[in-house]
């Protein structure tokens, strides 16, 4: 028998360029390449060889793609399915990998840069404040297309009053809205409307949670539109402890004087390795 691979590509939120060098690389190497048209930008095939295959998945169910997975693993081809953002958010990601590992098809994932960090820089801001805001919630509005569990509610996730990251919501922008302030956001939070973020025709703007709804209505979004909410998008004048002089982790000695000062102002964890960024596991 012989066997082939598929490989799950994060494209990220649309700009070709904020492809991954792996992911680039993978689509390169593919004999198929499968992609959506109405999530993922047409520049990303740019990558892919000139005798490729290339499949528009938009119009097609998982029963449609089955049979390029079949074919896959019968002749031994390395497909390379694209999917928007990151394939670990809302991507129906983990049933092609149950049909493609029951047809014995060796599977890999290319992880994407996902909308909500591309939002936040578009607009220059961290979503982790010190002091302000230490998580970030990604979630969805209840009530769509795929039902949501129980006890995922967007306003039991906003009585955290931390950064939240609400996607597919617009076209309920409305109830939205409500459900965030019944939360207990004040209607002065920041908020960040963001439709296709990266795309050629992005827009991005800002507005307080309050006029959530009127500012979606005006701007006529109710697709591929992010929401970030939260205290963090406007917070300002607190420092973290990492670049601090007080800090001490493996490759820095804490200066003795700022060391004291932390431990006055209640930072006896200064010294934790907790600070060390996102650059590694924690």
């Amino acid at each position: 028998m012989t066997s082939g691979k598929v490989w799950f590509v994060g494209a990220g939120p649309g700009a070709a360029d904020l492809l991954t060098l792996r992911a680039a690389w993978v689509i390169a190497q593919a004999d198929v390449v499968i992609w959506a048209a109405s999530l993922v930008h047409a520049d990303v095939l740019t990558h892919a060889r000139p005798d490729v295959e290339i499949v528009d998945s938009s119009q097609l169910p998982i029963e449609g793609v089955l049979p390029l997975y079949q074919r896959a693993a019968a002749e031994g081809l390395t497909v390379a399915r694209i999917h928007s953002g990151d394939p670990a958010l809302w991507g129906a990601v983990q049933e092609q990998l149950d049909l493609c590992r029951a047809l014995d098809l060796a599977v890999e994932i290319v992880p994407g840069v996902s909308s909500f960090t591309a939002v936040a820089a578009i607009v220059g801001r961290e979503l982790t404040i010190p002091e302000v805001a230490q998580s970030v919630i990604l979630t969805r509005l209840e009530g769509g297309k795929t039902p949501m569990p129980p006890g995922e509610r967007v306003r039991d996730f906003a009585r955290h009053g931390t950064t939240m990251a609400l996607f597919l919501s617009a076209a309920r922008s409305g109830q939205a809205q409500a459900e965030l302030l019944a939360g207990g956001y004040p209607p002065e939070t920041p908020v960040v409307v963001a439709y296709q973020a990266t795309w050629p025709d992005e827009l991005v703007v800002r507005c307080a949670l309050g006029e959530l709804e009127a500012t979606v209505k005006e701007h006529r979004l109710w697709k591929h539109t992010l929401f970030l909410v939260g205290p963090a998008l406007a917070a300002s004048g607190t420092r973290s402890h990492l670049y601090h002089p007080g800090h001490f982790h493996t490759f820095r000695r804490a200066e003795p004087a700022a060391r004291a000062a932390l431990r006055r102002a209640g930072a006896g964890a200064a010294g934790s390795a907790d600070d060390a960024g996102d650059g590694r596991s924690r």
